[in-house]
């Protein structure tokens, strides 16, 4: 195994976290292709854009079954970043006008709900810079020191976890954000680690060289 496959599931943004790989010495592959993906040592799954678009091409392009064998089963290192670890959870309310929740991944039970924020001054969406206040240690953490812990937020929901032993990050925008969740092999940030400057990058090159 070998490389890096970056998932593409045709509506997700994946120039900056290829570029953000490339930076940090390894080369990546943009791509849905299980063989690819196959012969990966790591996973990304970026995101942006609506979930029930997304989960709708990833279930068309049979990815939802390529990462379940090769990230839940076989135990690939994996990142999701932003939409990319909404989609992991059980459900999300986002454009569920009819009342029925889009279903996600499943992967962690946890629902994707919209930010409401307790201080009206707050924007929705979510867009700037924001301090993580670290939970517990992960190695994608790894020699990042807590003062350090900023990044760069564009959200307009965010996950709700039911078992908090799954919450590695929370940041505060008038309400507690999950921000940075693990568990075995699997890892994901509410923020974009490829947009976040030198932490950003530290992050990401902790989890290139990752091996759970």
């Amino acid at each position: 195994m070998s490389g890096v496959a970056i998932v593409d599931y045709g509506i997700n943004n994946v120039r900056s976290v290829k570029n953000a790989v490339e930076y940090c010495g390894f080369d990546p592959v943009v791509t849905h292709d299980a063989d690819a993906i196959a012969d990966a040592s790591h996973v990304i799954l970026p995101g942006v854009g609506a979930f029930g678009d997304a989960m709708s091409n990833i279930r068309a392009r049979g990815i939802d079954e390529m990462l379940e064998r090769h990230v839940r089963e076989k135990g690939k290192p994996f990142l999701a970043v932003c939409l990319g670890m909404q989609l992991l959870a059980t459900t999300s309310e986002e454009h569920a006008d009819d009342g029925v929740a889009h279903r996600g991944l499943g992967w962690f039970d946890a629902d994707v709900l919209r930010l409401m924020p307790n201080d009206p001054a707050l924007k929705i969406p979510h867009m700037g810079w924001n301090m993580v206040a670290k939970e517990r240690n992960h190695p994608i953490l790894a020699n990042i020191r807590e003062s350090n812990l900023a990044f760069y937020f564009v959200h307009s929901f965010a996950m709700r976890c039911r078992d908090a032993s799954d919450v590695v990050g929370f940041a505060q925008y008038g309400q507690p954000v999950t921000s940075i969740i693990a568990r075995d092999n699997i890892a994901a940030t509410q923020f974009h680690p490829e947009k976040s400057q030198d932490t950003g990058i530290e992050l990401m090159s902790n989890f290139l060289r990752w091996n759970p």
